[in-house]
């Protein structure tokens, strides 16, 4: 598989690389790598207070989301597969202390209710550099930038997304199937582990493994 970078202009259709915090950039990095943890597998934490507690993140959080109340968490370990794709109403910030690779693809592309992986992109983000995920971006965990290499990865996002699902009074939208979490539409390929969880199986085509493409 085709590894761009965030860099390259194929980017600009799934997000931006967001420049002026050089300084909140090197803090959070900083936190991210000495505070947080490096599991086998891989791990999301919604918010932790090494980061969230940092006035750099109080500074950051202020402009990226112009004054809504912000969270920021982690997602770190191991991986190379795509497993499940999922969006949020708005965007999403990601700032590696190492490179990662994001697997992304465009809500717009859907069809019928299921999405080939076959349209997915790889992306790889060099450390230290903070970018946006437009909302109109589906992605889920980061993978290595190497041959079984770990990455740590902040994810920025508005207070109270990913946590507990809410219980829909009724429902009817194309997409309420696919609600996972708050502020959180999932869909899952049939071989990963929240399909078997009950996710909304929607990916269609190969489970997408970086093995062999770096």
């Amino acid at each position: 598989m085709q590894i761009y970078s965030v860099k390259d202009p194929e980017f600009k259709s799934y997000g931006r690389i967001v420049n002026g915090y050089e300084s909140e950039i090197t803090a959070i990095a900083a936190a991210l790598e000495a505070e947080t943890p490096l599991p086998a597998g891989t791990d999301y934490v919604p918010e932790d207070p090494a980061i969230s507690g940092l006035a750099e993140a109080s500074v950051i959080g202020e402009s990226l989301f112009g004054g809504l109340p912000a969270q920021f968490g982690w997602c770190n370990g191991h991986n190379s597969k795509l497993n499940c794709l999922e969006y949020h109403r708005n965007s999403e910030f990601n700032l590696g202390s190492r490179d990662f690779i994001l697997l992304l693809v465009r809500q717009d592309e859907i069809e019928d209710g299921n999405l080939s992986t076959d349209r997915v992109k790889a992306f790889r983000c060099p450390a230290d550099t903070l970018i946006e995920v437009y909302a109109t971006t589906l992605h889920y965990a980061p993978c290595g930038a190497e041959e079984a290499a770990g990455f740590k990865v902040l994810v920025a996002l508005p207070e109270g997304t990913n946590l507990e699902s809410p219980t829909l009074f009724r429902v009817q939208g194309n997409d309420d199937a696919y609600l996972w979490a708050q502020n959180k539409w999932l869909l899952a390929h049939p071989d990963s582990a929240e399909a078997s969880d009950g996710a909304k199986q929607a990916l269609t085509g190969e489970n997408i493994d970086l093995t062999g493409s770096y």
